[in-house]
Order: C-alpha cells, then structure tokens, then sequence
C-alpha cells in the first residue's frame, strides 16, 4: 500500500503537465476570454450590434486575378464604389471592383513597407508605412500615375518601434475626424489620431494621440490585421488573422458580436488562411482579403 501511494504523484505528473500546457496556451490564444464571451452572448446576445454572427460568405477563396501574392489591408470607397488595397514587396495601390477584379494599379515610390491603406474623403487616403510608423495622406485623381510619399503629407508617431509588428490596420470615423491606427502585436493597441490627417488648413496644425487600455484588453484576439469603422452604428470591427476572428466593439469598447474565419462557420467550406483586409460598404456588406491572394464577402441574410 504504500509503494502505490509514493507512486501516485509520479502518475500524477503528465496529467498536471498537460493541465499546465492547456493553461499556456489558453491564455496565449485567449480562449477562456472568447469562451466566457461566446456563452454571454448566446444567453443574451446583444441587440443594438451589427451582428457579426448573422453574416454568411457568398463569394468565398476567389482569387484576385493578375495578383500573385502579398495583397494587405483593403479599404472602400464610397464615390468610386469600389475597393483599395496595397502590396509591400512591390509597392502598389490597387483599385479593385466589388467582385474582386484589378481595375488600376498605382505604383508607390518611397513608402518602405505599406501595410494598410483607408479612405479619408474624396480622392484621398492614408497610407500605413509599418516599420517606420508613418501615416501618409495622398490624393490619388484619375490620372494619376505614380503615388510619391516624398511630396505627401506625413506623420511619424514612432511610438513602442518594434520591427515589422508596427502599424497594421486604419479605420476613419469622417464625423470624429478620427484616424483609428491598430499595432499588431506586442503589445496590441489601437490608437485614435485626432488632427491627422489635416482637413482644415485654416487651422493650425495639431496632432491628439489617445489610447483606450481598457478597450484593448478587452479584445481576446492574439494579433491585429485590419481595421473597419461603421458609420452608422459607430462601432469598430478588428480583424485578426491568427486568431482567425472578426470582432465587433461598441462605442465603449466592449465586444458584442463575432465572425468566425474558421472552417465550418458562417458557411465557410475553408479555413480563411491569412486574413489581411476587410472593408464594408454602405449596405453593411464585408470584403475580405486574405494573403496570397484571395477575396471573400460576406452579406447577412434577407430577411
């Protein structure tokens, strides 16, 4: 009897070492906060959010025609009725159509490593340059044929430099006036930029930085990707690529609705690979774009 009781810690030992790993990596994906939102939200879903968890994807892994790989961020825009995206390993705004095709490719001559582009206004958007953390304004007109960040309007924040896990994702609230600026990683952070870009040239020039932590912490996503403001509800959407995961916050910052990229869900036959981008029009319609090259949208039924 009591050998089996000096052996029982030692059987004891894989199981506490897998509870332990399971710990590791539930709190590294931040599953037990996902889960305690998940069984909160179906016993009392939420009922002034877009409803993320009502969306279902009707053009699923297209591929962007004429587009090899490396495709980041995406961006609508409201006059051309169209969408924007941008490349870093050859360094280009491309105008796509609402069915994902190559309408314009624009070349980009001194912006290092663009990862995200947003539409500011009429014929114009900022442009992220990742591991500089600069925020670039340019007006792009129907001829233009080359973007030069040289003679841009720039803003360099340089704030926690932390290689290529710099400036990710841009969402614009046009009555805010607020440039919302996403940090991938390490640490995840959203910023607001009031006063860039400029809009008023009668004014004087003055930049507001401003942080929300309790926001942030609030996001159990691993990594940030994209970025999307809706106007007519205010609320933000993050896109995550590793956590595979849309996620939908109030005016408070508080989570209130998902869109699962993962096989299985929201109709997906496959796993989103590398989300980059997402966008919506004015219908509440979601574009998606995910590395090398493949597009999807997302629309909620017709009720």
């Amino acid at each position: 009897m009591r050998h089996r009781l000096l052996r029982l810690p030692f059987v004891l030992v894989p199981f506490l070492c897998a509870l332990l790993l399971a710990g590791v990596v539930g709190q590294e994906f931040r599953l037990f906060e996902r889960g305690w939102f998940n069984l909160k939200t179906w016993w009392s879903p939420a009922e002034y959010s877009i409803g993320l968890d009502r969306y279902r994807v009707v053009v699923e892994r297209q591929p962007v025609e004429g587009l090899d790989d490396d495709i980041s961020a995406l961006t609508y825009d409201p006059d051309r009725k169209t969408l924007f995206t941008v490349t870093n390993a050859r360094p280009e705004l491309i105008e796509l159509s609402l069915d994902g095709r190559i309408l314009r490719r624009v070349p980009l001559i001194g912006f290092g490593d663009p990862e995200a582009v947003e539409y500011v206004g009429p014929d114009s958007f900022v442009i992220t340059d990742e591991r500089q953390q600069r925020l670039i304004r340019v007006q792009l007109k129907e001829d233009t044929q080359v973007l030069n960040a040289g003679e841009a309007e720039q803003l360099s924040l340089g704030i926690g430099l932390n290689g290529n896990k710099g400036f990710e994702g841009l969402a614009y609230d046009s009555t805010g006036k607020r440039l919302f600026v996403a940090k991938e990683r390490d640490p995840l952070l959203i910023y607001e930029v009031h006063g860039f870009p400029h809009v008023n040239p009668e004014q004087p020039y003055a930049v507001h930085v401003v942080q929300d932590s309790k926001r942030d912490s609030r996001l159990f996503v691993r990594d940030l990707s994209s970025l999307q403001f809706d106007e007519r509800s205010g609320h933000l959407l993050a896109l995550s690529d590793e956590s595979r995961l849309v996620v939908e916050l109030d005016v408070k910052g508080r989570p209130l609705s998902t869109l699962s990229l993962l096989k299985g869900f929201h109709g997906l036959r496959k796993t989103v690979p590398q989300a980059e981008g997402i966008a919506m029009d004015e219908a509440g319609t979601l574009y998606l774009v995910s590395e090398p090259n493949l597009f999807y949208v997302f629309r909620q039924p017709v009720e």
